[in-house]
């Protein structure tokens, strides 16, 4: 199979990256990424479909055979699942097993699209009916679900470097493989690839639709990105931005080819107002996720912290200075195919930065395979030792960055951290479900939703739990003395070894405007109610422990702190 696949490679190697074989460019040919002759408007400069016509004046391009592309996506998946093997088992994690699992296995086992075993929020269901689908072929399990999720980021990556082809056709080289390189690098989406939320579809629906766009075909694009926001509805800026340079440049009725997806997504949101007689689903989450950023402080923060990890985090910055050389230099991003590209990206970034509470980073990945086209294509330009040490400097960044943690509080699944939080997790649930089955556990989510219910991977039997919704001093101090004599503890942030989390003027900020509060400390704990610890495991710089009263089963002196 593979010396018969390896012709495929070759072609599309050849036919791509130089796609106008026995001619060499002129001056005005290709120069934005999709011209095969010059033209004028955006329509033209971005419809590559036209330059299929016959034209004496352009040389007919090489039609890809679709066993190259089979080649190469087959390629993706095997590499993106080989790489990811090892936690194809993995537990559930955070908002996997608070909204998103939940919701699907709702539609999947009762045909629900507006969830009833957890709480309705504004989300489009076009994850969980994909979940669901795949569930109806092979059955539930977190290995299904995995798979899943992986055949997705699998598409994005193949996806991606078609898209990297097209916006780097006057480049010379390969740079579309250096995109990939970067893609499959980057510690978020590694770590995205396999979990079952949001971001990553919608980060393979926005850049198959964007490469749509660029290849003219505007219906294609509409309906990919009705598919996009039917998964997230943030994903509306997309055929916005479409819309409004097909009007800018006086094609009105290709411009309202981008209706569809705003009435798919007002059909959404009207049918999940007549089931909960809320416009997004309840009002708490409206409130967090769009009043609740809006405050000056925090959304300029927000824009701050999304604007730290596209240009310096995972030593990005050094990309940047690659792309102000290549932009200065040789002028590769100022035809309209990047004008499109930027465009979109800065206002998905803007979006994102004035809504959602909790402004996660996972929230930019539509955002990473532009950024990374666009470093690919600036690392291309030249072969100059600076070039080479710019590519070399962020992909060793991107890989360390997925086993190193950032001197500062992060969200655990932004790298291989959410494997050692969710490892933790797993081994106190199995110590309680084998020494205090019996009890009411007191802990706090997702702890408590991960012993509530065996589908998470986390036990066998649902435990009894007294569930509390943070480890505060104020929350744990208010819970009845009586009531809790076993309790879990565990470090919801990450705090270790030098943080910046740890300085008074952080935690003052944060306390401010943010509602922070320190969590009890396990000496605390034990004090105010009478609690000896009987277990802990520690990994990475994350820990979990377990403190109970008069424990049935081992005795505190019996059990032996655990280590991984």
């Amino acid at each position: 199979m593979w010396r018969g696949l390896q012709p495929a490679a070759s072609r599309l190697v050849s036919t791509l990256v130089h796609p106008w074989a026995g001619k060499s460019m002129s001056r005005h040919e290709c120069r934005d990424g999709s011209l095969g002759r010059p033209r004028h408007g955006v329509e033209s400069a971005i419809r590559v479909a036209h330059d299929q016509q016959s034209d004496a004046a352009v040389p007919a391009r090489r039609r890809v055979r679709l066993e190259t592309y089979l080649f190469f996506f087959v390629l993706f998946v095997g590499i993106v699942f080989a790489t990811h093997l090892p936690l194809l088992g993995l537990p559930l994690y955070w908002d996997e097993l608070g909204y998103f699992i939940p919701a699907a296995l709702d539609l999947h086992r009762l045909g629900l699209w507006i969830p009833r075993s957890t709480v309705p929020n504004v989300h489009p269901p076009g994850l969980m009916a994909y979940l669901a689908g795949a569930w109806s072929l092979f059955g539930y399990s977190i290995p299904a679900t995995r798979a899943a999720m992986l055949l997705v980021a699998s598409a994005a990556v193949f996806v991606t470097f078609l898209l990297a082809i097209r916006l780097c056709r006057d480049v010379r080289g390969a740079p579309a493989f250096w995109a990939v390189l970067a893609l499959l690098l980057c510690p978020l989406v590694y770590t995205q690839a396999m979990l079952a939320q949001l971001d990553l579809p919608a980060m393979l629906l926005t850049v198959w639709a964007l490469a749509c766009f660029l290849g003219g075909r505007f219906l294609a694009a509409a309906l990919v990105s009705t598919a996009l926001v039917l998964v997230k509805e943030t994903g509306v800026v997309v055929p916005l931005v479409f819309a409004f340079w097909l009007w800018r440049e006086g094609k009105p009725r290709q411009a309202l080819y981008f209706a569809l997806p705003l009435a798919a997504l007002g059909a959404w949101l009207a049918a999940l107002y007549l089931r909960t007689g809320s416009p997004l689903g309840n009002a708490e989450f409206t409130r967090y996720n769009l009043l609740f950023p809006l405050h000056p402080v925090r959304a300029g923060a927000a824009l701050l912290r999304r604007l730290y990890y596209l240009l310096v985090a995972n030593f990005h910055w050094a990309g940047w200075l690659a792309v102000w050389w290549a932009a200065r230099r040789a002028r590769i991003y100022s035809h309209v195919a990047w004008r499109v590209t930027g465009t979109l990206a800065l206002s998905h970034v803007l979006v994102v930065s004035f809504l959602g509470g909790a402004a996660l980073e996972r929230y930019l990945l539509p955002v990473l395979p532009l950024v990374y086209v666009a470093m690919a294509a600036a690392w291309s330009v030249s072969s100059s030792v600076w070039m080479r040490l710019s590519r070399g400097v962020v992909l060793a960044g991107l890989l360390a960055g997925l086993f190193v943690n950032p001197p500062y509080p992060f969200p655990y699944e932004n790298n291989l951290a959410v494997a050692d939080f969710v490892r933790l997790h797993q081994n106190a649930a199995r110590f309680l479900e084998r020494h205090y089955a019996g009890r009411a556990i007191t802990t706090a989510w997702p702890l408590s939703a991960a012993l509530r219910r065996p589908d998470c991977g986390y036990v066998q039997r649902r435990l009894p739990v007294q569930a509390i919704p943070d480890f505060k001093l104020s929350t744990v101090r208010a819970l009845d003395r009586q009531r809790t004599g076993l309790f879990v503890l565990y470090s919801r942030d990450w705090e270790a070894g030098f943080n910046l989390g740890r300085w008074d003027w952080v935690r003052a900020l944060r306390q401010r405007f943010y509602g922070w509060e320190a969590p009890i400390s396990p000496e605390e704990l034990q004090a105010s109610f009478g609690l000896t610890e009987v277990a802990r495991w520690n990994q990475r710089g994350q820990w979990i422990a377990v403190f109970a009263r008069a424990p049935q089963g081992p005795t505190p002196g019996g059990v032996v702190p655990q280590r991984l």
